[in-house]
């Protein structure tokens, strides 16, 4: 089930493409939860069919793919907190990298002006990053007004009835932290779901070896007994020798 539901996300975010910005799209995520939705999907076959032919070899395939997958849980979610702080700094230099393209690079443009328009906010940190947008020196994008209209932000830089002065940076970086915690708890909650079924695979595991020792020996004399059995039904001729007495033969 929760295999199937990240690739019904995975592909809802595929489809819901077209009515997003090209710079936002993110056409690697909505893959990336497709193939991880079915990788899951994948896994959870092998353990049913394996708990329902209670077949030692697939519940055991079942328990460790699915204890793989702790393992990069818990490497994923430490090291998303162990490069917190060099991620944000990459985020802050990209940002600062698009504002100083923003007037050569179509690209860095849309970037900039998807995140003014849809925060609030102007530039990094903020209306004054935008200096060097303009030879005079005091205007910023219409993107940073508070109703965006053609040339709304020439000359309005010190203006804050008329732009957003707080800069993105700050949006971005809470957006991060918060992102991240949630990502840890999920992460974690997932985890230990999946150290629980674990458990539960391994004392079906157990009962099954179990089951095979027990049954061995029964098999093992139910054969013997057949091949006794097989041996007494057949049939036994007498012949009689040289010398006149019987001699007993087996078929």
């Amino acid at each position: 089930m929760f295999g199937l539901t990240i690739m019904v996300i995975g592909v809802w975010r595929l489809m819901s493409l077209n009515d997003v910005p090209k710079v936002v799209q993110a056409v690697g995520v909505a893959i990336f939860l497709i193939v991880v939705g079915f990788i899951f999907l994948f896994i959870a076959l092998i353990g049913c069919c394996g708990v329902w032919k209670r077949n030692f070899c697939m519940v055991t395939t079942f328990a460790t793919l699915l204890f793989c997958f702790v393992i990069m849980d818990i490497v994923i979610v430490t090291g998303v907190y162990i490069l917190t702080n060099k991620v944000l700094d990459i985020v802050d230099d990209k940002m600062q990298s698009d504002i100083n393209s923003y007037n050569t690079s179509e690209v860095a443009r849309e970037y900039v002006d998807v995140l003014q328009e849809m925060v609030g906010c102007c530039g990094q940190v903020n209306a004054s990053d935008w200096v060097n947008f303009r030879p005079d020196g005091i205007s910023v994008p219409d993107t940073c007004c508070r109703i965006v209209t053609v040339d709304c932000g020439a000359g309005a830089m010190n203006n804050e009835s008329i732009i957003y002065t707080e800069g993105c940076g700050p949006f971005v970086e809470y957006m991060y932290k918060m992102t991240k915690l949630w990502s840890g708890i999920i992460g974690l909650v997932f985890a230990f779901i999946k150290i629980f079924v674990i458990v539960l695979a391994c004392t079906l595991m157990y009962g099954i070896h179990k089951d095979y020792k027990i049954q061995e020996p029964l098999l093992r004399s139910d054969l013997a007994c057949f091949r006794c059995f097989q041996r007494r039904s057949q049939p036994v001729s007498v012949s009689v020798s040289e010398e006149g007495s019987p001699h007993h033969r087996v078929k």
